[in-house]
Formats: structure tokens, C-alpha cells, sequence
């Protein structure tokens, strides 16, 4: 079994910074992407991030600029750096993961973080 746990959200003022975290712990082979997603109420849950294990990253154009994605593939964690935050940033951020273990191949979740931006 694979758990993700975010970290970092929180309340901020338009144009402010805040950075999650996502730490992998478990029973795994390998991770391979890893991403985050928001979502608000009534809404699908979006790809903000993501970023394969080599590296590769790729951005929701609403972030791009203002949004840095990174791992440390040793910590088995991801991070997201959100720069110059406004209003329609605020939403529930999720953590995925594409691990690969004894069970096969698959993408797990994390329970969510709240991130809320005030004008």
C-alpha cells in the first residue's frame, strides 16, 4: 500500500506565496510521474502539475509563470511553488502519484489540501 500526504496549504493574500509538499511512503518499486491537481466545489478536479521522473514538467496554462513544480526522487516527495496567488487559485490541492510495486502499476492519491486566496 502507497500514502501520500500533502502539506503546506493554507490562507494567503493575493500576490503571496505558499509551497506544498508531497511525501510518498509505503511498499513501491518505483515512482513515476507525479502531480498535483485542484478542485473546487461542483467542479472536476484539474491538473495544475505535473512532472515525470526524469524530470519533464508540464503546467495548466492558468499557472504557468507563477507555478514551479519539483521532486527529490531520494525524499519520494514533490513540491509545488505558487508565486503571485490570486482569488481563482483557491481550491482543494491534490497530490498524485504513478507507482509502480508488487501489485502492479497504479496512481494513488493524497487526501487533499485547502488552499484559499483572499483579495
Amino acid at each position: 500500500q502507497v500514502q501520500l500526504v500533502e502539506s503546506g496549504g493554507g490562507l494567503v493574500q493575493a500576490g503571496g506565496s505558499l509551497r506544498l509538499s508531497c511525501v510518498a511512503s509505503g511498499s513501491f518499486f518505483s515512482i513515476n510521474a507525479m502531480g498535483w491537481y485542484r478542485q473546487v466545489p461542483g467542479k472536476t478536479r484539474d491538473l495544475v502539475a505535473r512532472i515525470s521522473s526524469g524530470g519533464s514538467t508540464d503546467y495548466a496554462d492558468s499557472v504557468k509563470g507563477r507555478f514551479t513544480i519539483s521532486r527529490d526522487n531520494a525524499k519520494n516527495t514533490v513540491y509545488l511553488q505558487m508565486n503571485n496567488l490570486k482569488p481563482e487559485d483557491t481550491a482543494v490541492y491534490y497530490c498524485n502519484a504513478d507507482v509502480s510495486s508488487w501489485t502492479g502499476r497504479r496512481g494513488y492519491w493524497g487526501q487533499g489540501t485547502q488552499v484559499t486566496v483572499s483579495s
